[in-house]
């Protein structure tokens, strides 16, 4: 089937929804986009213009713009601040809402999220578009092979001097908040377990060009006594890690050193004596499904999948709300200093 879409938010981000939705193959003809709306509405008619979009409604009311076209979907690339009313409004219209991430200000607003998805009978779901790559999972297919035996910590550092201007660099927390985020859902993706505490040390290093919290280091304790080592900085320059972090992936028998884009080197132990065993290399195995290895679109098409076939889509609101709490947790622990238990 096609859908009828309207988007919400007009700014840079959009310009990777509209190009997924116009070129990729996964979704080339399932969507077609009704309606712009942004607060600026020479914005959204900039954007209609660069993708061709003619005979839609634009305005900066989202509400007069859902009530006027009625669209199946509404794509909500608001910034932060504005998610809340913006999936609120969306879930009020009877639409099926895709949120960038983070997927609410706050957990409370999450679970509300949530209720009103569930009592509106739509999907509210989150572009988590970094489990979407080939990379991560690889990782998740390696470890539920049992290869590296048991699971017993993650490891990952991100480090990138990213200078984006705009609202970023006026956040509170902004890698926490905006960028871990993916790091920390795909962690819990790939370790296939839910977090259960955090210890994290936030701060904002000497010569920042954010308002606050560009670098963190964050401990998390998983279920089954796995443990998740975070490492990130948005203001380390000189010696970018790859923008999907670098990882060191440790189990029972071996370990996996991974540098967030095509190097892999998966090494289990073998029988020996001495202070050292012997290691030999182990296949990291290709994803399952190499329709799920497209990132952004992969997310948006499996969320088109999901509505079809009347099941949750793999980004689904009440799931990805345990992301949030990981960041929400780490938040407060960097305020209190202390241990925080993670609870959605």
């Amino acid at each position: 089937m096609t859908f009828t879409a309207v988007i919400a938010g007009c700014g840079n981000m959009s310009k990777g929804w509209l190009s997924a939705l116009a070129n990729h193959p996964l979704l080339k003809g399932r969507v077609q986009i009704v309606g712009l709306v942004d607060l600026h509405r020479a914005t959204a008619e900039a954007r209609a213009a660069e993708f061709g979009l003619s005979n839609i409604t634009i305005g900066t009311d989202l509400d007069a713009v859902l009530a006027a076209t009625k669209p199946d979907l509404l794509f909500d690339v608001v910034i932060p601040a504005a998610r809340d009313e913006v999936v609120s409004t969306g879930l009020r219209h009877g639409c099926h809402v895709l949120s960038e991430k983070p997927m609410a200000s706050t957990l409370a607003a999450g679970r509300e999220m949530i209720a009103q998805a569930h009592a509106a009978g739509r999907v509210h779901a989150v572009v988590q578009n970094r489990r979407f790559i080939s990379g991560v999972r690889r990782i998740r297919r390696l470890l539920e092979s049992g290869a590296l035996g048991e699971l017993t910590a993650l490891h990952c550092d991100f480090f990138v001097g990213a200078h984006f201007g705009g609202f970023r660099e006026e956040m509170d927390n902004v890698l926490l908040l905006d960028m871990a985020i993916h790091t920390l859902d795909a962690a819990r993706f790939m370790a296939g377990a839910a977090p259960t505490a955090v210890y994290c040390l936030e701060n904002n290093p000497r010569g920042s060009w954010y308002g606050h919290g560009a670098a963190a280091n964050a401990i998390f304790e998983f279920e089954e006594g796995v443990v998740f080592n975070y490492r990130g900085s948005w203001c380390a320059e000189g010696a970018n890690t790859s923008w999907e972090s670098a990882w060191r992936i440790i189990g029972t028998k071996g370990t996996l050193i991974w540098d967030g884009e095509e190097n892999f080197d998966a090494k289990v132990a073998v029988d020996g004596s001495g202070l050292l065993r012997e290691a030999a290399s182990v296949e990291v195995p290709a994803p399952a499904d190499i329709e799920q290895t497209h990132g952004h679109a992969s997310v948006i098409a499996e969320f088109l999948d999901a509505i079809e076939q009347g099941r949750p889509p793999e980004t689904a609101g009440n799931d990805n709300i345990k992301s949030l709490a990981m960041v929400f947790a780490a938040i407060e622990s960097a305020k209190t200093r202390q241990r925080v238990t993670i609870a959605v």
